[in-house]
């Protein structure tokens, strides 16, 4: 217990200091003035959008300066979903957070699946928040600073610093999320990778949902990867998955 609150405390001073801008799409106006106070005191620059319509405006307009999106799904004629699959035609790196009442299998997967990073649950604590909001900043941030990396993934060349995936001529754009895991994997070939150790890396924690997460991208990349047959991403049952392949 303690230490959690030592975590919380150490993430707490950083983000005073952050000054990342976040798009914030919420139509409960005490929710939205509750959050949108709380993550400004701690130093965030927030852009709230009471509706998707104003939000798809915010997109259009100023999506390049913003560090993070997060987006209730639950929204009148323009949901949280739809805001998503338009911010990933214009950016495939900003993290994606999605703010829900619901608990549901199908909609966690679906939000996942057109490019949402994670998911929290309301009612939700602004420490839990925080904690998400400065996983993702962190991973960002690294993402940014490093310097072009290129893969040699068998037939496949890999470039985690442009998204790329590239198959002779034929050339694929992948999220930061996509990118960072089958980088992880390029990294740790021919071995076998713990669904935890998977999770805590890219993920930034081991959790349930966050693990159908983690399927959801493997199937991503097994289709990704399916036109070189000496390639394959195993799963290795009660334990991990491993990426197989020649160098």
């Amino acid at each position: 217990m303690s230490e959690n609150k030592l975590n919380l405390n150490t993430i707490l001073k950083k983000s005073k200091n952050m000054k990342a801008n976040i798009l914030y799409v919420e139509d409960d106006e005490t929710l939205s003035f509750v959050t949108k106070d709380n993550l400004e005191l701690q130093g965030f620059k927030i852009n709230h959008c009471p509706d998707g319509r104003s939000a798809m405006s915010f997109i259009k307009n100023n999506l390049g300066d913003v560090d993070l999106c997060i987006l209730d799904v639950m929204l009148p004629e323009i949901d949280g979903f739809q805001l998503a699959e338009k911010i990933r035609e214009r950016n495939s790196q900003i993290p994606i957070l999605f703010l829900t009442a619901k608990s549901l299998k199908e909609d966690r997967i679906h939000g996942l699946k057109i490019g949402g990073d994670d998911y929290i649950t309301k009612p939700f604590s602004i420490e839990e928040l925080i904690l998400k909001i400065e996983i993702f900043l962190k991973r960002s941030r690294i993402n940014h600073k490093s310097t072009i990396t290129v893969f040699n993934i068998g037939k496949y060349e890999f470039n985690h610093k442009n998204l790329v995936l590239q198959l002779a001529e034929e050339k694929r754009t992948l999220t930061q999320k996509e990118a960072d895991l089958l980088k992880f994997f390029a990294e740790n070939k021919n071995e076998v990778l713990k669904r935890s150790r998977i999770l805590e890396t890219i993920w930034g924690e081991d959790d349930y949902f966050l693990g159908r997460s983690l399927d959801v991208f493997i199937s991503r990349l097994r289709k990704y990867l399916s036109d070189d047959p000496g390639l394959k991403l195993k799963n290795i049952h009660g334990v991990g998955f491993m990426l197989e392949g020649k160098d």
